[in-house]
C-alpha cells in the first residue's frame, strides 16, 4: 500500500470512529482555526457531503460541535443544535484534550448535557489534540 493510500485509510478511520456512514448530512458548528482539519477532511470524504453550517435550515444526521472552555454557555448551544437533528440523531461534542487551552471538565459536559435532554453515550479520542462525546436524545442509545 503506498503512503498516500494508508494515510488515505487512517484519515478516513477517524470519521468511521465517530460511526459516521456515507450519505449522512453532518452540520459542523463552532469552527475555528484550532479545528482539526484532518478530521474535517475525514469526514466528508466518508459522508460524501460536505458539512453544512450553521445556517443550514434542514434535519441532519449528526452536529459536529467544537467547542471551548470561554464560548458561549454550552447548555445554550446544545439546546440550540437538537432543533436540527434528525429522529436517531447525535451530537459529537468536540473539546479540547485536558491540558490543553480551551479544555473542558467531563462534569461540566455532564451537567450541561444532562440538562439540555442528552445523555453521553461514549467518549473517544477524536483527533490529537480533541476529545470526543457522543450526545443523544435521553432513552436513545
Amino acid at each position: 500500500m503506498s503512503a498516500t493510500a494508508g494515510q488515505a485509510q487512517g484519515e478516513r478511520g477517524l470519521a468511521e470512529r465517530l460511526g459516521l456512514k456515507p450519505g449522512q448530512v453532518v452540520q459542523e458548528v463552532g469552527w475555528d482555526e484550532d479545528s482539526d482539519e484532518a478530521l474535517r477532511q475525514s469526514i466528508e470524504e466518508l459522508t460524501g457531503n460536505e458539512m453544512v453550517d450553521e445556517d443550514y435550515e434542514e434535519v441532519v444526521d449528526v452536529v459536529l460541535l467544537w467547542y471551548r472552555d470561554g464560548d458561549d454557555d454550552l447548555f445554550d448551544i446544545l439546546s440550540g443544535v437538537t432543533t436540527a437533528l434528525a429522529d436517531g440523531g447525535q451530537i459529537w461534542l468536540l473539546t479540547p484534550k485536558a491540558g490543553r487551552d480551551g479544555h473542558v471538565e467531563p462534569s461540566d459536559i455532564g451537567e450541561d448535557a444532562t440538562t439540555a435532554g442528552l445523555a453521553q453515550t461514549s467518549s473517544i479520542s477524536a483527533a490529537r489534540d480533541w476529545s470526543g462525546t457522543r450526545l443523544v436524545f435521553k432513552g436513545r442509545r
